[in-house]
């Protein structure tokens, strides 16, 4: 896989795919982008489970924070990795630990690391690294046009309301029934 580039199709696969997202590295201080992006992805309905061994025990957005990945008492679909890319390394060994694995190991900005992204690969995970899947989602169901992104996918298919009041586009709206 080439990890320079991703398919707008690879990235809605996974963000359709997946229900709840293990966010390792959550923040409790709402200025910091693991918050507001954990906020932004319990907004769209996904359930967000925030990992830092710092907070342990403590609530985050109303959900509980766990000290790792193996504390997590029930399956996850997705690690979302927002820690350096030399931490990620013992992150993904976690989550390759888990069983069941997850699906997905993300990696956000900034975090690349190709040796965890081939150890995952070979298990049959799929990676993303260096983007973050709120921006991702707002490129892909055209929120990012509202604040003056360009999301790099043309479409003549025009933005429509959802019944929340929300736009959506390209089948990423708001996530319900989960």
């Amino acid at each position: 896989m080439n990890h320079d580039s991703y398919s707008a199709d690879y990235i809605r696969d996974i963000l359709q795919s997946v229900k709840t997202i293990a966010l390792v590295g959550a923040s409790a201080n709402s200025v910091r982008p693991s918050y507001f992006v954990m906020k932004y992805l319990l907004d769209k309905g996904y359930e967000v489970i925030p990992v830092n061994p710092g907070l342990a025990g403590q609530q985050l957005l109303g959900q509980t924070v766990y000290a790792s990945l193996k504390d997590i008492p029930k399956p996850i679909d997705m690690v979302d990795v927002f820690r350096n890319s030399e931490a990620a390394g013992p992150v993904t060994d976690e989550a390759l630990s888990l069983d069941p694995k997850p699906g997905v190991i993300w990696m956000q900005l900034s975090v690349r690391n190709d040796e965890a992204a081939a150890k995952a690969e070979a298990q049959g995970l799929r990676v993303v690294m260096n983007r973050c899947p709120k921006m991702e989602y707002g490129k892909l169901s055209g929120e990012w046009a509202w604040v003056g992104g360009n999301s790099g996918i043309i479409s003549s298919r025009k933005q429509a309301m959802h019944e929340s009041g929300k736009m959506q586009s390209l089948g990423l709206g708001p996530r319900k029934g989960y």
